[in-house]
């Protein structure tokens, strides 16, 4: 009853996968921001940021990692001048000296002046000049608030991601708490033929003699060594523990990771101490969904 509850309750995981995107207008400059997320075990970010906000940087840095914690990540501004009068001038001195070359060339190797020389100047390297324009506090301001508006994209986009995930984990957490409930109709009469198995034997052997007392003691050594009950309860308590963890409003994916070893570690041991085919079966249906978990879990924040 207690793992049907936990199933029931609200989602709080987050995938690693994400994407937020934000833009904001204001006079002489548009600007939009993005953000995409991919998996990776530590928070490795990457940045292109415009010249003009440069000086921004760490700031930026700052405000990125106290949402984001993990994974690779893809930052960009993109800023577009709307104001003709802020665009790109055409630097005189630049374009006099291309001129003096081309009209030298020309005289040097006996031809004409190429009749569009104009367009062909204005395409060279630094013939035109881009104005440096300072940052002001009002724009950066617009800025951080625009950074802020796609990071709660993102946010929830992988939060909505996180949901899908929760949902497979859910499913997949049940799927092996009943299948370990089926293994108690097996336990009891895998043990009893046990028993009845070798005594079987022992009684073909005719010309043998052996002490009963000692073959009860020695029995019971074996079915001992045979018992899954502590591996069942550990497995049971470690379903539940993967369900309390993915309750918590903390980044958790690497916890989870730890706690499906765990789980597949009594599995494992429920298989190596099976020794009856049915309950053999049940154990491989319960490695195919933990292998499922555990292929999901990678994309956990």
């Amino acid at each position: 009853m207690l793992l049907l509850q936990k199933l029931l309750k609200t989602p709080m995981i987050q995938s690693m996968t994400g994407f937020g995107k934000a833009t904001a207008e204001f006079p002489g400059r548009k600007i939009s921001v993005e953000i995409k997320s991919l998996n990776s075990k530590q928070l490795d970010l990457s940045t292109r940021i415009p010249t003009i906000y440069r000086e921004k940087e760490i700031e930026i840095r700052n405000l990125l990692c106290q949402t984001i914690e993990r994974g690779k990540i893809d930052f960009v501004i993109y800023a577009e001048n709307t104001d003709i009068y802020v665009s790109s001038k055409i630097n005189t001195g630049a374009v006099r000296t291309y001129f003096e070359q081309i009209k030298e060339t020309s005289r040097v190797m006996n031809v004409d002046m190429p009749a569009d020389w104009l367009s062909l100047i204005l395409r060279l390297p630094d013939a035109m000049r881009t104005e440096i324009v300072e940052l002001d506090e009002r724009e950066w301001r617009i800025l951080k608030r625009t950074i802020q508006n796609a990071l709660n994209a993102f946010t929830a986009f992988r939060k909505q991601e996180g949901q899908m995930l929760e949902n497979v984990f859910r499913s997949k957490i049940t799927a092996i708490a009943q299948l370990l409930e089926n293994i108690e109709q097996y336990d009891s009469e895998r043990l009893e033929k046990i028993k009845i198995r070798m005594d079987e034997s022992l009684r073909k052997l005719d010309c043998v003699s052996y002490d009963e007392n000692r073959f009860e003691q020695e029995l019971i050594y074996y079915i001992e060594r045979l018992d899954v009950s502590e591996e069942k309860a550990r497995l049971d308590n470690h379903l539940k523990y993967f369900l309390e963890t993915m309750d918590t409003e903390k980044s958790q994916g690497r916890k989870l990771g730890f706690i499906s070893q765990e789980i597949g570690r009594e599995i494992n041991t429920l298989g190596s101490k099976s020794n009856h085919a049915e309950m053999q079966k049940t154990v491989v249906q319960m490695k195919d969904e933990l292998e499922q978990i555990k292929e999901q879990i990678l994309n956990v924040l």
